[in-house]
């Protein structure tokens, strides 16, 4: 368990016990800020990220006294693949924490993010990424642009 600037919040891994709560707070995420996602797109990941994507990724959580997780960050290689917070937690700092303990403790410098999410992205650039590439279409190939970042190096 690693401290976190944040009184009150907690640092941590994750295992496949957590997965469950990991979906949860992804898909109240999603239903909070990806308004351009549509609820078929909901339940087609939902499953693919529980038994698939979650067990892929180096994964942190922020977690609450009594141990809830708030928000979580997942990373592949250097690459930021999903961070994302329940809504009740955001404008905290979590996502902050989540960001800078991944950079400096993961090697995060990559992140993808939906053009259409616009409060991602300012968030991203914030913290120092930059765009440095677009795709038309997601991974998936559904009609959501894809921002690809890079940490800005000076």
């Amino acid at each position: 368990m690693i401290h976190s600037a944040i009184p009150d919040i907690r640092l941590s891994g994750a295992t496949p016990a957590d997965y469950p709560e990991l979906v949860a707070v992804w898909e109240a995420s999603v239903r909070a800020t990806h308004d351009f996602v549509t609820e078929e797109e909901i339940d087609y990941f939902r499953p693919i990220i529980l038994h698939d994507y979650l067990k892929m990724m180096q994964l942190t959580c922020a977690r609450n006294n009594h141990g809830a997780i708030l928000g979580f960050a997942g990373v592949i290689s250097g690459k930021l693949e999903m961070l994302f917070l329940h809504p009740m937690a955001r404008g905290r700092g979590i996502g902050t924490a989540l960001l800078q303990y991944v950079i400096q403790h993961q090697g995060v410098t990559k992140v993808d993010v939906n053009e259409e999410n616009e409060q991602a992205l300012e968030f991203y650039q914030r913290h120092g990424f930059k765009v440095i590439n677009r795709s038309e279409q997601d991974a998936m190939g559904k009609p959501h642009p894809i921002l690809y970042m890079e940490l800005d190096k000076e």
